[in-house]
């Protein structure tokens, strides 16, 4: 398995543990508000990753390669999409923006936390 498959299946596997771990966390220690804002932002953002890793395997397969048109259309079309749930989000008050943000967040944690294991592998290697 090559480095770009190896964090792809880590980003992935952390997404939904983090997720988990958030709410789980979230709905144990905080007040309703923050906690439902950390569901949904991590539910929003694992599910916008999940679909654009799909959009870019199928864009991207030597048998059928699609057009970079069709790849950002559909990349529009959830970022809008997002944009329009998160503002009913906090403009219902349904969450705490707080804890939507640290929600939106669980993306950004897991694709650092690959990459310092990917960066820990390789030093660990060279040291060998």
């Amino acid at each position: 398995m090559n480095i770009q498959q190896r964090l792809i299946k880590c980003i992935t596997w952390t997404n939904w543990l983090l997720f988990g771990v958030g709410a789980v966390c979230g709905f144990l220690f905080f007040p309703g508000g923050v906690a439902r804002g950390i569901f949904f932002g991590g539910l929003i953002v694992t599910i916008n990753f999940h679909l654009l890793a799909r959009t870019l395997k199928k864009a991207l397969t030597p048998s059928r390669l699609g057009s970079h048109k069709v790849v950002l259309v559909k990349y529009y079309i959830r970022f809008l999409v997002s944009g329009f749930i998160i503002f009913i989000l906090i403009s219902k008050h349904y969450v705490n923006p707080l804890g939507l943000f640290v929600g939106l967040s669980v993306v950004v944690a897991s694709i650092f936390f690959a990459t310092l294991c990917e960066l820990k592998k390789l030093i660990f290697k060279e040291a060998v």
